[in-house]
């Protein structure tokens, strides 16, 4: 009993952490009519939507599928790298970075097993840090593709098209630096050259339900037009949780309830800090024309997404900070918490090499924010 609570604390630190900065902040500025106020029920509203669509795919294995379409058609390493690589970059784009880790990191060791021992571990670590990346830089394109853009695209105030001509950029970027490491990686490796060596032994598991896929994907586009302004959130939510309930209501169970718990609890604490006027100005002083590079740093030791929600509500130049939290989401291994997703699946299968994951990972995200950092500066 005890070793599951302290499990579950470890994996709720941040919302641990948020919560006792709501509770530390309410001591400063008790309880009034402006608390509502703080809490920003559209987005709330449209990240529980969205989670609960990816969970409902998710159920009906959606991506796995989409994973075997892939593989069938690869006939080499480099090949299959860029399909156990690309998968995360792309997916990212509109299932969230969370959602693609959890999905293709296990996806990918089933696909190295079948290679081989010695190719599993020569390939496992390299191949999960690069996806890990390419799910953290493939999600800044788009607002939905993590919970911080949703957020700051929110609260911008941009159009769809503004977002994407602000990330593109990196994103391109991005997907040249996955390119060449991949080639750098594949140089001397080819363990496969046909077309059924890269398919795992169960490819031919996982039925799918066309008509919940069907509706899940209705759904998504309903979602889809309350980001883009044309749906009003009230009418999102209502339909989603009445179509999920009334046909998949075992899909709620999966909704990462702890994310929005955490979303909440940051809005009181940062609705507090913004009405205590020395600290608001002594952090709208430090903050003012260096949003990318705060939001960096402070993405290294909070991650991204409560960096986000904190730099918020001190600057209103809200597209810098959409650069600079998605740029802050590599660096540190909590620089994005969805990182800890792959770090998690490697601890479990491969105990014994965390320490090489660790260094290889770090190492890795260092190289992309230099290079990406550079680009900004550049752009600036």
């Amino acid at each position: 009993m005890r070793t599951k609570i302290k499990q579950k604390l470890r994996q709720e630190t941040v919302l641990i952490i948020a919560v006792l900065l709501a509770i530390f902040s309410a001591f400063i500025i008790p309880p009034d009519a402006q608390y509502p106020g703080y809490i920003d029920f559209r987005t709330l509203a449209i990240l529980f939507s969205l989670m609960t669509v990816m969970a409902g795919l998710q159920r009906q294995n959606v991506f796995y599928h989409i994973g075997q379409v892939l593989l069938k058609r690869t006939k080499n390493t480099p090949g299959l790298l860029f399909v156990l690589v690309g998968l995360c970059f792309f997916c990212s784009m509109l299932i969230t970075n969370d959602v693609s880790l959890i999905t293709f990191v296990p996806f990918a060791f089933i696909v190295l097993h079948s290679l081989g021992d010695k190719a599993f571990r020569q390939l496992a670590i390299p191949v999960v840090c690069m996806q890990t990346i390419a799910a953290n830089l493939g999600s800044m394109l788009t607002p939905i593709g993590n919970p911080q853009n949703l957020y700051l695209y929110g609260k911008s105030g941009m159009s769809m098209g503004a977002f994407l001509r602000l990330m593109l950029p990196y994103t391109l970027i991005s997907l040249l630096l996955l390119a060449a490491w991949i080639l750098f990686l594949c140089r001397k490796m080819n363990f496969g050259d046909s077309q059924s060596t890269f398919l795992p032994e169960d490819s031919a598991v996982h039925p799918m339900n066309r008509s919940r896929i069907l509706m899940y994907a209705a759904l998504f586009a309903v979602c889809l037009m309350t980001v883009v302004r044309i749906l009003s959130y009230p009418v999102m939510l209502l339909t989603v949780l009445l179509a999920v309930l009334i046909t998949d209501r075992h899909t709620l169970r999966q909704v990462d309830y702890s994310l929005l718990l955490t979303f909440a609890a940051f809005f009181v604490f940062i609705g507090n800090l913004g009405r205590i006027p020395a600290f608001s100005e002594w952090i709208q002083s430090i903050i003012a024309g260096h949003e990318v590079p705060v939001a960096i740093l402070a993405s290294q030791i909070t991650s991204n997404v409560p960096a986000a929600l904190l730099l918020s509500g001190f600057t209103s130049d809200v597209q810098a900070l959409i650069i600079g939290t998605n740029l802050g989401g590599l660096g540190t291994l909590i620089a994005s918490m969805a990182s800890l997703i792959s770090y998690r699946q490697i601890a479990t299968r491969m105990p014994d090499r965390k320490g090489a994951y660790f260094a290889a990972f770090t190492i890795s995200n260092v190289l992309f924010l230099a290079v990406l950092t550079g680009i900004w500066i550049l752009i600036r």
